[in-house]
């Protein structure tokens, strides 16, 4: 056992007197050492309970046989941390979370690991270091938030992001939204729709690192906490059988994940988040995956943002694993994949069971013919930019409108509810990539702005920026490279004419040669002051084609 470099020998006597000071008897000294990873606080409603979660996983690590030890790592709750200074810090905190549990683990010697996270970037860090580290591990998440009830009629987070638009629109009173907002998220868990953070859960789940029910068991119910005892125990079966996260988190299984993806119709983060998990794995995965996946999977679930369910429907519904199972009947998934049950994929979906048509569609009475999101690329965005196509009206899908060009989120916001965007009008928010924001910041308050205000179906809005699960309508983002590097998005003026084709792929900028040229000479990046964890993660990412993680 690798614990056993901290806890044999006669040299190590000081190390077995300070674990008895932790109150450990021989015994326990004796067993395996598993780390449960809790990211717990009192700031993220996804956290909130996550000591109960690891409770109970730690139960299972003891009725299993092993040695418990908890450690916490830091979280961010992106919709608190929206629109102002602090979602700058979101994204590096990703790295920052990985890179805190490779150094802890590392530095006790555990034998496996138990991941407990929830939210937005705590999840794929935590897969990132799983993969990173290569031993013996489980994910179990701490489930989704059950929806709301607003006026007989369900209501998530978004409801009131979008609500503030309403009330600028006219379309609903301040007295309306602030009921809205006192049901809107009744209880603990990650924030009810398809969501970042349910997406990343849902695909651990597919990833195979997960076990059957975390993406999709809500928050509050008690099988919640039976499946993190469960992981307890798994985690040690794992141990026994020496199957490691990259005997489970393979080529195939990546590809596995993204077929579940564009069949949920998941948060454009997950593009960012799966190919920085990969790489931790070896695994290099671009753009391209996933507009070829998207060519293949049908869209099957219409969850919240873009549709009438939450994931306490999918739940009831057969969860990831009746997505699975008929993802597999459609012959693009590869079955023969190990997963953290010990069992290969094929062998799990035995047990699948699809309880409700109109959540997961067949293939025939699919929701859209292609997945949910779609690669653009053309000359405003060479390297690519993202949409989750499934959330786009019909009338948006193919259009030219007129740029509105502002340097910042935060500017374009105060255009938006002053009322100063109108139909026709292609909203663009330059310098919010991974270096040039820094730290690439979600958009949902002007995406969420326009919707509110009846606007989804008439205006875009295209970004070097990223947007929250969250968002609907034609929001475009990653575009890249970014306008911080240079990237055409930085020589976009008013007035330009942008084309955008969903269906052909295609995100141009309707400038001539010569006068792109023009601009392009007379373009000086703009001056950053930046100290401490926003410089290092201007200094070390990479762009968003790349996941935005840190350059080797």
């Amino acid at each position: 056992m690798r614990s056993d470099n901290a806890k044999k020998s006669l040299e190590k006597a000081p190390h077995r007197s300070l674990l008895k000071a932790l109150g450990l008897t021989d015994e326990e000294i004796g067993r395996p050492f598993v780390g449960v990873v809790n990211s717990a606080n009192e700031l993220i409603p996804g956290h909130m309970h996550l000591n109960q979660i690891v409770s109970a996983v730690k139960a299972g690590v003891r009725l299993a046989g092993g040695t418990p030890f908890e450690f916490s790592v830091i979280g961010i709750c992106d919709g608190i941390a929206m629109n102002h200074a602090g979602m700058h810090y979101s994204l590096p905190s990703r790295e920052i979370i990985a890179d805190s549990i490779e150094l802890t683990a590392m530095a006790h010697a555990f034998d496996a690991l138990v991941f407990v996270p929830n939210c937005d970037k705590i999840v794929p860090a935590m897969l990132m270091a799983a993969l990173r580290l290569n031993i013996p591990a489980v994910v179990v998440s701490g489930g989704p938030m059950l929806a709301g009830r607003y006026r007989g009629k369900s209501v998530d987070l978004i409801s009131v992001f979008e609500g503030v638009g309403r009330v600028r629109a006219g379309t609903m009173s301040e007295e309306e939204l602030h009921e809205l907002e006192e049901c809107a998220c009744p209880t603990c868990g990650s924030c009810s729709g398809m969501f970042t953070a349910n997406s990343m859960n849902c695909l651990t789940e597919a990833l195979g690192l997960g076990l059957p029910g975390n993406g999709t068991v809500p928050a509050p119910f008690s099988e919640r906490i039976r499946l993190a005892k469960q992981a307890g125990m798994q985690v040690m079966e794992l141990l026994a059988k020496d199957i490691k996260p990259r005997d489970i988190a393979t080529a195939a299984a990546f590809k596995n994940a993204i077929a579940v993806d564009m069949a949920l119709g998941c948060s454009t983060n997950t593009v960012l988040h799966v190919p920085a998990v990969a790489h931790e794995a070896g695994i290099t995965l671009d753009l391209m995956d996933f507009d070829d996946m998207s060519r293949k999977v049908p869209h099957l679930c219409s969850m919240s943002p873009a549709g009438p369910h939450h994931i306490e429907d999918l739940y009831q519904a057969g969860g990831i694993q009746g997505v699975l199972r008929r993802l597999n009947d459609l012959g693009v998934l590869n079955a023969t994949v190990m997963t953290a049950t010990g069992r290969t994929l094929g062998e799990n979906l035995k047990a699948a069971r699809i309880l409700d048509e109109d959540v997961i569609r067949p293939i025939a009475k699919a929701y859209h013919r292609e997945g949910g999101i779609a690669i653009l690329k053309g000359t405003l965005a060479p390297d690519g930019a993202v949409v989750k196509q499934s959330g786009v009206a019909p009338e948006m899908m193919r259009r030219e409108g007129t740029a509105r060009v502002f340097d910042g989120e935060d500017a374009a916001v105060k255009v938006i509810l002053a009322g100063g965007i109108k139909a026709g009008d292609v909203v663009i928010i330059r310098y919010e990539g991974p270096k040039g924001g820094p730290g690439m910041r979600e958009m949902l308050t002007p995406t969420s702005a326009i919707a509110g205000m009846g606007l989804d179906k008439d205006v875009a809005l295209i970004t070097d920026g990223r947007f929250s699960g969250g968002t609907r309508g034609a929001a475009i983002g990653h575009c890249s490279p970014e306008a911080a590097e240079g990237g055409p998005l930085a020589f976009v003026e008013d007035g330009d004419i942008i084309s955008i084709d969903i269906p052909g792929r295609r995100l141009d900028l309707k400038v001539d040669g010569p006068e792109l040229e023009r601009r392009k000479r007379s373009w000086r990046r703009p001056t950053q002051n930046l100290s401490g964890v926003l410089k290092r993660y201007a200094d070390l990412s990479l762009s968003a084609d790349k996941g935005a993680r840190y350059r080797d």
